[in-house]
């Protein structure tokens, strides 16, 4: 008997490590499998998260107040960004069309040909200089730019040494109709800009978009999978839709794609024609509001880190877990580059 039940546990011993060993390779086969439909989730696959040149760093929103007066602009924007400087900040982002009055008749009028030179960009030149001489990385907001006979909202970055990193026109133009409350067809005065906009910069690779853009999931994305740390949106959103969504698509946009997203709005001016909501806000990975403020001149100094991207993208494995047999996003740029 005593024989008997011996062989009885090496048998059971026996069923049990194949088992064991059956389970293992079939958890293998699920993970390569997993793995496979992440990756074909993104055509092409996803870049890998750079190494930022610093992990940790002091960003500023300067939500400035916006007049007719261009040259006061200027000034302006160059003192807040002294201001924002002295306050610790290494990277620095400007409200959408900072430097005139947001609308349609005015574009033209205050649009700047940065390709002709600094008498014909005065802007530009200021963001260059002060960002030289300041040592500081700059993402200028917005400003109606003219190219030729076209007239587009252009956000530059411009490096620490002063030199033009990146130029983002912005994709979207904003066009709604929302009877009783708004209408604006920026498109009357601007031409869609045809290419997203990924820059690497001392503080990160950083991904712009302006205002309309942060409605279109699909660019931030697009942006995550070339491997952004943080995107930026200049933007103006307005007393219908900015108590409503403003907060609501910046959140959105961080916690689907497990980064950082910053907003810059004008300061909220009640008299003019269009009126701004304000609340530039900073969001971290998960979601969760950093900084912030009201509808008043200020400058919001908030910190990043990046470690939390990768701490979160461990949290909640997103990247690991897409159905490449059920969906794709196409990055036809880079699929078209290869």
């Amino acid at each position: 008997m005593k024989l008997k039940s011996g062989k009885i546990k090496k048998l059971e011993l026996k069923i049990q490590f194949k088992v064991l060993i059956s389970s293992v390779i079939l958890l293998k086969e699920s993970n390569f499998i997993n793995g496979l439909y992440a990756e074909q989730s993104r055509v092409p696959p996803s870049l890998q998260l750079p190494i930022s040149p610093v992990t940790k760093f002091k960003i500023a929103l300067c939500q400035l107040s916006v007049t007719a007066d261009r040259k006061r602009s200027i000034a302006h924007a160059c003192k807040a960004i002294e201001e924002a400087v002295e306050k610790g900040a290494q990277f620095v982002v400007l409200p959408e069309i900072w430097n005139s009055p947001y609308a349609n008749d005015s574009f033209p009028v205050y649009a700047e040909d940065i390709d002709a030179g600094s008498d014909a960009s005065p802007s530009t030149a200021m963001l260059s200089e002060v960002a030289r001489n300041l040592k500081v990385t700059i993402v200028g907001g917005s400003i109606p730019e003219r190219c030729g006979d076209k007239l587009y909202s252009t956000c530059f970055v411009f490096g620490k040494d002063g030199k033009l990193l990146a130029k983002h026109r912005k994709v979207h133009l904003f066009d709604i109709d929302i009877p009783g409350k708004i209408t604006f067809m920026e498109s009357k005065t601007l031409t869609a800009g045809e290419n997203p906009t990924i820059v690497d910069t001392d503080v990160g690779r950083i991904g712009i978009g302006i205002c309309y853009d942060i409605r279109f999931q699909e660019l931030t994305m697009l942006y995550a999978a070339r491997g952004a740390h943080l995107i930026c949106y200049p933007g103006a959103f307005n007393m219908t839709t900015g108590p409503l969504q403003w907060e609501l698509l910046q959140r959105a946009r961080a916690v689907d794609n497990q980064l950082y997203v910053a907003t810059c709005s004008p300061a909220r001016d009640a008299g003019a024609g269009y009126v701004a909501w304000g609340h530039s806000t900073l969001v971290g990975p998960f979601g969760e509001v950093l900084a912030t403020t009201e509808h008043d001149e200020a400058i919001i100094i908030g910190e990043i880190d990046y470690s939390l991207i990768e701490l979160r993208r461990t949290n909640l494995p997103l990247e690991k877990q897409r159905r490449g047999d059920l969906y794709q996003l196409v990055d036809v740029q880079r699929q078209n580059h290869q």
